[in-house]
């Protein structure tokens, strides 16, 4: 068949995705495979192909700094067109609005990739997109308690703040373990102090569940969600 997804195809798997990461989180059974079999009934591509979709989903989420769903290793040929419909199409499906990045990081990719670039010229003048963003509403005492607890150390690599703000505090960022987004928590059991190495690298890294789990372990009051 045509190797080119229809809209309708894109939003089946990335609705399916969205089903299997609540279901994730909410440590409740399921089966990818079932999943693949019954989008492939549907429209006609094969398991293998809807497998591999799931992925590009996966690259998309990591694009977005978001967890991805365990066992789908993020695959990034996926196109900067259909990244940027994925992006919308999962925002849609958890009922957020968003600012749109995937588009233009897998743009940024594409051209990472080519053998040889030419100095652009750029924009002297950059376009204002207009966007409505949604936004959780945090705890500032929890936010507060665990800074204070860090005492200016990043509770993932171990070490001292690299500057301090211009309030005077050791500057460190706090992240949440299983984040908002996926229906995290906002308390200090899912909470902790980090760096801005170690937050990018939470948010982007390819080591993400390692590290992960190395909070787990160091951080005594962290509890898995």
């Amino acid at each position: 068949m045509n190797n080119d997804w229809t809209d309708e195809e894109l939003r089946a798997a990335v609705d399916v995705y969205v089903e299997m990461l609540q279901k994730h989180h909410s440590n409740k059974p399921f089966t990818k495979k079932h999943y693949y079999e019954e989008l492939h009934r549907k429209y006609g591509r094969t398991e293998k192909s809807f497998a591999y979709r799931m992925q590009n989903i996966s690259y998309v989420l990591a694009l977005m700094g978001r967890n991805w769903l365990p066992g789908l290793k993020p695959a990034k040929n996926i196109g900067v067109k259909n990244a940027a419909k994925v992006e919308k199409m999962l925002a849609e499906a958890e009922g957020v609005s968003f600012i749109p990045v995937a588009n233009f990081e897998t743009a940024v990719r594409e051209e990472l990739d080519k053998p040889l670039l030419h100095e652009p010229i750029g924009n002297v003048t950059p376009k204002i997109i207009q966007t409505k963003i949604s936004a959780y509403q945090r705890d500032a005492k929890v936010k507060a308690w665990v800074l204070k607890v860090a005492n200016g150390i990043c509770e993932g690599c171990g070490n001292v703040a690299p500057f301090y703000g211009t309030d005077g505090i050791p500057y460190l960022e706090v992240h949440h373990i299983r984040q908002l987004a996926d229906g995290g928590s906002d308390t200090i059991t899912n909470a902790v102090a980090l760096c801005p190495n170690c937050h990018r690298e939470m948010h982007y890294g390819i080591d993400r569940d390692r590290l992960i789990s190395k909070l787990y372990s160091k951080v005594p009051r962290l509890i898995r969600e």
